[in-house]
């Protein structure tokens, strides 16, 4: 299970020395004392391989396995390791180590990243290296915003450079430079980020299946070119009947998708069922609808965008879809500190960082524990009550479609800066 990790120093549950054990194999929760649900009786079992305990002059006879106290684990390595209290893998910030070592106040965004992998959303080089988010997310508003700026004018350049001879003439040209761009940049943050990247389709396909796989494969396909796995790509779809049917195939074939403008409960749950990789609800959008509507403002835990992607991510955890729940499009630090313990939240620069400027004590909200103990109902779909049940919800309508006209309307603005500098 584990046999890729880093070697490890853990603390053994009976005893004070430290020992190097090597690299675990397998861990198991100690079933009798899962019960008491206290970090010193719940114990789990870490066995290593023969070889490694060969090597650290253990009798592989003798110590089959290793018993790990929970409360007292610690490694040394470049990349930690820990274990929460039903023996679940978490990878520790190293910054929850200095801490214990130096006693320094952790800010709100490392203490986020102890239970929510931070996503960058952005395609600003900079601001992603200078937080050390997982992974980034990029859309066309973004890169169109990056092109205007001068430091990174030369992808473009470079871009235009290598496609001078390629053959293509008018929109086939533009498109072609285009997803070029997308990859080019999407590359260039897999420098900086050891996760992964999400790239976007064109919102214009959003109601064409075969369209958006065509889309989806050939952006892969020039990221493999470039030497870069599918598996750190997400290609972002919108959470249409027909973008969802899209990423259904697209999943067969190994294409991770992120779906995209996702406003309810019945998008995400069919993008379950179609076994997406992830996606991104957009709270603020969420937010912003029920602000205007309702003439008030939202506060903390009453915020509808919150409690929509609480209810989300409670349905998946509750059901057991493994499909990752990332919440988007963040309007303040409320938002997101109310959703922390959610798989992945990915934010804007400047949200990061005023959560890096603050050092308050940040509380997990979501597990899936607690999401375990939802009442919350199966829901059945089929396409005819897909698209009754989004029709009767004005907001999550209404924001698609925008979403899709507003993303659309930034393809075309990169398009018309395309050509411009095609001299067309």
């Amino acid at each position: 299970m584990f046999g890729d990790r880093p070697r490890c120093y853990l603390r053994s549950g009976c005893g004070s020395r430290c020992h190097w054990l090597g690299r675990i194999v397998s861990i198991q929760p100690n079933e009798e004392r899962r019960e008491k649900k206290s970090p010193e009786h719940i114990l789990t079992h870490a066995s290593f391989s023969s070889s490694d305990r060969a090597k650290a002059g253990a009798d592989p006879e003798q110590f089959p396995i290793v018993c790990i106290d929970l409360a007292r684990t610690f490694v040394t390595s470049e990349k930690p390791l820990g274990f929460d209290l039903y023996g679940e893998e978490k990878t520790m910030s190293t910054a929850v180590l200095e801490k214990e070592k130096t006693g320094a106040k952790l800010s709100q965004l490392e203490q986020l990243k102890k239970f929510t992998k931070v996503v960058a959303d952005s395609g600003d080089f900079e601001s992603v290296r200078d937080f050390k988010p997982q992974d980034a997310t990029t859309n066309p508003s973004l890169i169109f915003a990056a092109t205007q700026k001068e430091q990174y004018a030369h992808l473009l350049e470079e871009v235009l450079a290598d496609r001078k001879n390629s053959g293509l003439t008018g929109a086939a040209q533009i498109e072609d430079t285009i997803d070029r761009l997308l990859v080019k940049f999407g590359c260039a943050i897999l420098q900086i980020v050891p996760g992964r990247v999400s790239t976007e389709t064109d919102a214009r396909l959003s109601f064409d299946v075969e369209g958006s796989i065509k889309k989806a494969r050939h952006l892969i396909e020039l990221y493999e070119a470039q030497g870069i796995d599918r598996e750190r790509v997400l290609i972002k779809i919108a959470s249409t009947w027909e973008g969802i049917n899209a990423a259904e195939q697209l999943q067969k074939e190994n294409i991770r998708c992120n779906m995209t403008l996702l406003f309810s409960l019945v998008q995400a749950v069919r993008c379950a069922e179609a076994k997406a990789q992830l996606i991104s609800p957009f709270v603020g959008r969420i937010y912003d609808w029920f602000k205007e509507h309702n003439k008030r403002d939202y506060v903390g835990a009453e915020d509808p965008g919150v409690k929509s992607v609480q209810e989300i991510y409670s349905y998946y955890k509750k059901f057991d879809y493994p499909t990752e729940v990332m919440g988007a499009s963040f309007r303040n630090l409320g938002q997101i500190l109310e959703l922390a313990g959610c798989d992945l939240l990915t934010i804007s620069p400047e949200l990061m960082k005023e959560l890096s400027g603050s050092s308050e004590q940040v509380e997990r909200k979501l597990s899936p524990e607690m999401a375990k103990k939802s009442e919350i109902q199966r829901l059945d779909l089929d396409e005819k009550k897909f698209r009754y049940l989004l029709n009767d919800d004005a907001m999550a309508t209404e924001k698609t479609a925008e979403g899709i006209r507003k993303f659309a309307a930034d393809i075309v603005k990169l398009e018309k800066f395309i050509a411009s500098k095609l001299g067309k």
